[in-house]
């Protein structure tokens, strides 16, 4: 059986105290036979890890992370139960839970907030020890989750392990990527970790075409005004870039431990398009002359972040510990992005826009844990944030448009118990106040907005059998989602074509207010030998105060002012209600049938309804949320030659969204088919083969306006490609 080192010696070391203690003193002792000796992998570690959990946590491992040899941490999250991706298939997108768009789901790392302007597909899953799924919110992991929490912890290091080496190349529409992977565990004393390097270069392939059709009612006649447009966009962009973490330990006497995780991201991109735009009018049905036009565009942005986050722990007691976390940050991103128009027509204008933000960000965060004699453990802690952002753009209005500062400063302060009952009860209970000020000031002059919330949470279980692996889980929390730093002080965004409802400037509100969710969590839960898992969970989420993107009708812009335009901009637009059921199975299909082969599968899926109460049916849901989402994969090892084979099916069906009573957005059906083949030359040289998007198939998105006399529709199909790659993975 395979097993990694380090689980047995973890196992051994739990195990030798109790051992010795049943040894006879007596030399001429008989040799017992202890039976059949069984070393669990790290599956099922982490499955237990979940199990043993009072709030519902999902946990993905090491063995998972590695096991379908995904490039992005992405990737793997869009295989887990209510997760998916937004964009097209193979392009990576905003990472949602449960269906829920930006900003409800809280991402963590190591257990703190991230840094602005960081994102989840920077990181490999080379770089991450394991993956926390947390379904609702915690007194200590906050409670800006009404969907749910991401916690990602980063690698950690195994001195008796050797180091990895992962060095491969992938090939996408007749473009190759190359990208290379090298987890370093640190040997030396007193410290103990591990150093991750991702680096990669890679060329991707963008093509699209968008359909527009405008037109002017007449009250009741042919349309006074009508226009069908044609926009095709083809680039061709390379991204450069390396990632490196490092988590370094120390351990000194009684308890005393100090970690310092210091982080680096940097990356370029650079890309080379052409748009070609055509446009047909006709005036009370008669025909204007065709007009066309085309244009040259180059886009350029670099991004760089480097953060050190610390973590001191300090045992008083045996029953009492002090955890001191630190978090310190600068980012910088630059963008430049010009378009050279080559008509004379003026549907595609000469221009260039840039952008460039300095970000410092710093955290504080203390926390105090306490066992006591009656089975009770308080966990109490104070958490200090904050970040300042220094934006300078140059966009088409006048030189000045687009310069920001702002600030945001955040504190919090918890406490919680978590407690066993009885053998069959055991329960979690905490609350949280949390404050939140953002200023800042733009073109449009100083904005300011202060919110506080405090969120009660409550969890349990019920095990009907102490001694079983049956479990009943219940979460009744409060939850809530604060505006960003974007929609309280965006800069003036205008659009780059002719305004329009499906092409509206862009801005920002400083009066909302923060989303209110009261939740409500239960799930059966069965856990079965070797890791394996059936659960069904359901929710329920009454929001209020619900922040949506709006597009009106003004006159009285600064920026163009008498002028009719179309924007868009956030606001509270009233209540809303989202209530699912998520269902997981994960098990190895001989233990369902017996003479079926050792297959390890992986399936979930998940059904979503929601409901914005002030905006009219049908097709009122939330914005981004499928009605359902589905994973079935698996895994299988052939023992007469060295070679696993495995993949995944990912489906998510097309929706329409009604947004407002005048919006409407629409989001194509993915089918999206990932395989895998490894070969192992020997324990510590493979080769791997997986091929991403087997079978392709264009997107489409869309958006609707209709009101005031004006309708417009804009449909976009997005073209994506299969992606296969070739990588050496070896323990050198």
């Amino acid at each position: 059986m395979n097993f990694k080192i380090p689980t047995a010696l973890a196992l051994v070391s739990l195990t030798t105290p109790w051992a010795l203690s049943q040894v006879t003193p007596a030399s001429n002792a008989p040799v017992q036979d202890m039976g059949r000796v069984e070393i669990k992998s790290n599956r099922d570690n982490t499955m237990e890890e979940r199990r043993q959990s009072t709030a519902a946590k999902i946990v993905i491992g090491r063995e998972e992370l590695d096991k379908q040899g995904d490039s992005t941490l992405g990737e793997v999250l869009k295989r887990l139960p209510g997760v998916t991706i937004q964009g097209a298939p193979g392009r990576g997108g905003a990472i949602r839970m449960r269906g829920l768009g930006g900003g409800y789901t809280q991402i963590l790392l190591d257990g703190q907030r991230v840094p602005p302007g960081f994102s989840i597909e920077s990181l490999t899953p080379e770089m991450v020890e394991k993956v926390e799924i947390l379904r609702a919110p915690t007194a200590e992991t906050g409670a800006r989750a009404i969907a749910g929490t991401i916690n990602i912890i980063l690698r950690e290091g195994q001195r008796a392990n050797p180091d990895d080496l992962k060095v491969g190349s992938s090939f996408e529409n007749g473009h190759r990527s190359e990208g290379l992977n090298w987890v370093h565990n640190l040997k030396s004393e007193p410290l103990n970790g591990t150093l991750t390097v991702s680096a990669m270069n890679s060329w991707r392939p963008e093509d699209n075409t968008t359909l527009t059709d405008s037109s002017v009612d007449a009250e009741g006649r042919m349309p006074a005004w009508f226009s069908h447009r044609e926009r095709q966009t083809a680039s061709l962009g390379q991204r450069q870039g390396m990632n490196a973490n490092a988590r370094m330990m120390w351990r000194g006497e009684q308890g005393k431990a100090l970690v310092l995780m210091p982080f680096m991201v940097y990356s370029e991109f650079s890309s080379l398009g052409h748009v070609d735009l055509t446009e047909k009018k006709s005036i009370y049905g008669i025909q204007q002359p065709f007009a066309s036009d085309a244009a040259n565009t180059t886009n350029n942005s670099r991004f760089v972040m480097t953060r050190l986050n610390g973590q001191w722990n300090q045992r008083f007691s045996a029953n009492d510990k002090f955890e001191f976390k630190f978090g310190l940050g600068e980012s910088h991103y630059k963008y430049r992005f010009s378009q050279v128009a080559q008509g004379t027509t003026g549907l595609l204008n000469t221009m260039e826009e840039s952008q460039s933000f300095k970000d410092l960000s710093q955290s504080w965060n203390g926390k105090l844990t306490q066992v006591l004699a009656n089975g009770h453990q308080f966990v109490s802690g104070l958490e200090l944030e904050g970040v300042r952002r220094t934006e300078e753009a140059v966009a088409e209005v006048s030189d000045e448009a687009g310069n920001m500062r702002a600030r945001t400063q955040r504190w919090a302060i918890y406490t919680q118990d978590e407690w066993t009952i009885n053998p069959n009860w055991s329960a979690h209970a905490g609350i949280r106040y949390e404050s939140i000020l953002t200023e800042g000031s733009n073109e449009e002059g100083d904005k300011r907005n202060k919110s506080g919330v405090l969120t009660p949470l409550l969890h349990a279980v019920w095990k009907p059998v102490p001694e079983s692996r049956d479990q009943v889980r219940m979460s009744l929390t409060r939850s809530y989602k604060t505006p960003t730093l974007f929609n309280l002080v965006a800069r003036t965004a205008l659009s780059r074509e002719a305004n329009s409802p499906t092409r509206p400037d862009r801005i920002g509100n400083p009066g909302l207010k923060p989303e209110l969710a009261t939740g409500i969590d239960i799930a059966v839960e069965r856990y079965l030998a070797e890791g394996g898992v059936l659960s069904a969970n359901i929710f329920r989420r009454n929001i209020s105060d619900l922040i949506r993107y709006v597009t009106s009708e003004r006159y009285d812009t600064v920026w163009a002012p008498g002028q009719r335009r179309f924007v868009s901009s956030p606001q509270n637009v009233g209540d809303a209600t989202t209530q699912g059921l998520e269902l997981e199975a994960k098990f190895r299909l001989n233990q369902v049938w017996e003479t079926a082969p050792a297959v390890d599968v992986r399936s979930n899926l998940s059904f979503f309804g929601s409901r914005v109460l002030d905006v009219m049916g049908p097709n009122n849901r939330l914005d981004q949320q499928p009605s359902m989402t589905a994973n079935f994969g698996g895994d299988y090892r052939i023992r007469a030659i060295p070679l696993t084979l495995g993949g995944n099916i990912n489906i998510n069906p097309d929706y329409t969204t009604r947004r407002a009573d005048q919006q409407w957005a629409y989001q194509g059906s993915k089918r999206v088919v990932d395989v895998y083949g490894l070969w192992r030359f020997s324990p510590a040289t493979a080769l791997r083969v997986t091929v991403s998007n087997l079978t392709p198939r264009d997107y489409l998105t869309g958006t609707t306006y209709i009101g005031n006399g004006f309708s417009e529709t804009a449909n976009t199909n997005t073209r994506n490609w299969q992606n296969v790659q070739v990588r050496l993975e070896m323990k050198i």
